[in-house]
């Protein structure tokens, strides 16, 4: 009797420990839906966020302005990664027409006061977001290599100078200060036969350069970068406008604070003094 109630009982204690262990077994977790709980970093903390993406910010600047200013992004960059600098170098005339159809810029470099003011007046820079800021020199250029010797504004009459380069008037800030030279020196109407337009600065010095002008009116900046033409003669600086550079803000910035960082950057000593080594002068300030 005892014999088979112990056989009995056997079945029934290992039902009770099945469901004894069945009790304390966890059940899992329903998986939690996407987006309800963000990610956590291996400590506990919030997973960050991916570093900000870099602003980039697009400078329209003038044409004779392109070396120095290849120099200060190498230099700006080393102490702001998270900007970018995109230059677009134009003369100043084509790069405010460019700002006052819509383009896309964040700062305005003009090579003359009178592109930056016409920003002003139309309210597309504000009033106390430009500056003087740099000055240049206008000089006549020749080729390097077999050019004509010419020491002054009345040689450009001379039969073997053919072709002279000068900046769309209208437009090219240089151009219009060779224009103001050759009128205050009666040799614009002369002249007019040779005279070979360039749509900027560059555009001159590129004519004088490959031969299709032989002498051409550009920066002394520009002359400067060129191992391929030299300098003839430097334009009487009273007989055209002061060729200062200013800089401004452009209104529609999307990037207000990088632009204003920018703007304080390139009036540092720092900054000046690059573009001296450039033969750029620091402008007079009122």
């Amino acid at each position: 009797m005892m014999s088979w109630m112990k056989s009995n009982r056997l079945p029934t204690l290992v039902l009770i420990a099945l469901l004894l262990s069945a009790c304390g077994t966890a059940v899992p977790s329903a998986p939690a839906a996407s987006g309800d709980i963000a990610p956590t970093s291996p400590g506990g903390e919030p997973a960050s966020s991916e570093s900000a993406e870099k602003v980039e910010l697009t400078v329209s600047a003038a044409a004779s302005l392109t070396d120095a200013l290849k120099e200060i992004e190498t230099n700006y960059k080393l102490k702001n990664p998270s900007v970018a600098l995109h230059f677009n170098f134009g003369s100043s005339g084509s790069l405010q027409q460019q700002i006052e159809q819509g383009a896309p810029a964040d700062l305005f470099l003009s090579a003359a006061t009178k592109n930056m003011q016409a920003l002003v007046d139309k309210q597309l820079i504000a009033e106390d977001k430009h500056t003087p800021w740099l000055a240049n020199e206008l000089v006549v250029v020749v080729p390097s290599d077999g050019g004509a010797a010419l020491s002054g504004m009345d040689e450009l009459t001379k039969p073997e100078v053919k072709h002279v380069a000068v900046g769309i008037p209208e437009s090219v800030p240089a151009g219009r200060y060779a224009k103001e030279a050759l009128d205050n020196a009666k040799l614009w109407e002369p002249l007019l036969a040779k005279l070979v337009q360039g749509k900027d600065v560059r555009q001159v010095l590129q004519y004088v350069e490959t031969g299709n002008a032989d002498a051409g009116f550009v920066y002394k900046t520009d002359a400067l970068t060129s191992q391929k033409v030299k300098i003839a003669f430097t334009v009487d600086p009273q007989t055209y406008s002061p060729a200062e550079y200013p800089i401004g803000i452009v209104k529609a910035t999307k990037h207000s604070k990088e632009a204003g960082d920018f703007y304080e950057y390139l009036q540092t000593k720092e900054a000046l003094d690059v573009f001296v080594k450039h033969g750029f002068s620091a402008a007079k300030r009122p």
